[in-house]
């Protein structure tokens, strides 16, 4: 939590465990030989993230850190399925980013309405109707549930605003948003910094309106981290236009060509891509102004570079209107905000062999246990070439066929692991 900034968290996240399969036989009078009907644990519940249009900031996770669904409920005889644990929905504002903790590798950039399954709960295990066979008509075992994904992620928010206001702290950022939004940031003449972005929807007409943020003042080296640099100025990513706001009333001996360049250049040193995009400059305070020649030095300035050169009095509402009807002109020509890809691909688990684990032999089927073995399979895609080979490879390398070839296994026998089961070759 830098710096008291609540847009990043960082949370922990556990999918519900499958509930374990039930070893039961039919009971009824007058059948002689009832088979077996121990029913299937429940499937443990999901972590699935969903976006909240009414959550402006991550402030939640700031005091809830853990996340955990419940897990399946077990088998029951009478072929009765143990219910599915529930899944938990954890609302997220729009635009959050989830990132790997350990890599900061991006999972999902929750900017869509679609919700994310973020961890899968696990399978539930099976219960003993599914072992029996012709030559295996009393199998007295059932398998486990296979535990739930957990992952350990940070949250990161990038205000989905349409335009940024940047300038210096105390060049009428808070107040230009008061005027022209619903809006009521705190206004004070400060000169530290708004610490939290304040946003604020403007209506232009029917059916047309945008989002401002007033971006926490950036202060010279804040794309080196100084101060609360690098915190604020990643609030500026996703906006589409910037409206760079300078103090031109030389009330308190600034000058406004330093300050437009000096703003400008921590943009680019930040992110060459956010210096590049479209901005508005707006000379305000023009109600304040005693130097009129230092203005017209300021609009060339601005004009040779290529901006767009807008005057305003926010104080005095001078100007506003013309602004916001400017904004809106250019925000219907821009392109829609980027969306960051995933880049996380999950790893194989590293898993630790050197366990033992438990053999039992039931007839001609041998039963494996092991929590390893447990982790191991809640973590591969069966339907996946490469997983499976991957799978093989862990077996082999743990000596478990060694074991079985040692304690006398044929081939044609069958080897049950929790939900798998398979013929043993050599």
């Amino acid at each position: 939590m830098a710096n008291g900034f609540i847009d990043k968290a960082r949370i922990t996240v556990r999918a519900g465990n499958g509930g374990n399969g039930a070893v039961a036989f039919h009971r009824e009078k007058y059948v002689a030989a009832g088979g077996p009907d121990g029913g299937d644990g429940g499937n443990g519940g999901s972590i699935i993230l969903q976006v909240d249009d009414n959550m402006s900031t991550l402030m939640d996770f700031r005091y809830k850190r853990k996340y955990v669904a419940t897990n399946g409920m077990d088998g029951q005889g009478g072929r009765r399925t143990g219910k599915d644990g529930q899944s938990l929905i954890i609302k997220v504002p729009r635009g959050t980013l989830v990132r790997h903790a350990e890599t900061g590798e991006i999972i999902k950039d929750m900017s869509g309405s679609e919700p994310y399954v973020l961890c899968k709960g696990g399978k539930g295990g099976w219960g003993n109707q599914h072992f029996a066979t012709p030559t295996r008509q009393v199998p007295r075992f059932a398998k486990a549930g296979l535990p739930g994904e957990s992952l350990d992620v940070f949250l990161e928010l990038k205000l989905l605003a349409d335009v940024g206001l940047v300038g210096f702290p105390n060049v009428g950022k808070s107040t230009l948003l008061s005027v022209v939004s619903k809006a009521h940031p705190k206004i004070a003449n400060y000169h530290f910094t708004t610490l939290y972005p304040n946003l604020g929807v403007v209506y232009v007409d029917e059916g047309v309106s945008f989002v401002m943020a007033d971006i926490p003042g950036i202060i010279e080296g804040a794309s080196e981290g100084a101060g609360l640099g690098h915190d604020f100025l990643r609030h500026i990513d996703r906006c589409r236009l910037l409206v760079h706001l300078v103090d031109v009333s030389g009330s308190e001996g600034r000058d406004p060509i330093e300050d437009f360049d000096t703003i400008n250049a921590e943009l680019q040193q930040y992110s060459a891509d956010l210096a590049s995009r479209p901005q508005i400059v707006v000379a305000n305070k023009t109600d304040l102004l005693m130097d009129r020649e230092k203005l017209d030095a300021f609009r060339a300035h601005v004009e040779e570079l290529g901006y767009t050169f807008m005057e305003m009095s926010a104080a005095t509402h001078q100007g506003t209107r013309e602004l916001v009807q400017r904004i809106a002109a250019e925000l219907s020509e821009l392109p829609p905000v980027i969306v960051y890809e995933p880049e996380y691909v999950p790893r194989p688990p590293q898993i630790d062999t050197s366990e033992p684990l438990e053999i039992t032999r039931e007839g001609d089927t041998w039963l494996v246990d092991g929590p390893w073995l447990q982790r191991l399979m809640a973590n591969v895609n069966f339907s996946d070439y490469e997983s499976r080979m991957y799978f093989d490879k862990m077996l082999r390398q743990s000596g478990l066929f060694d074991r079985l070839e040692e304690m006398g296994i044929q081939d044609g026998h069958i080897v049950s692991l929790y939900n798998l089961e398979f013929e043993y070759q050599r």
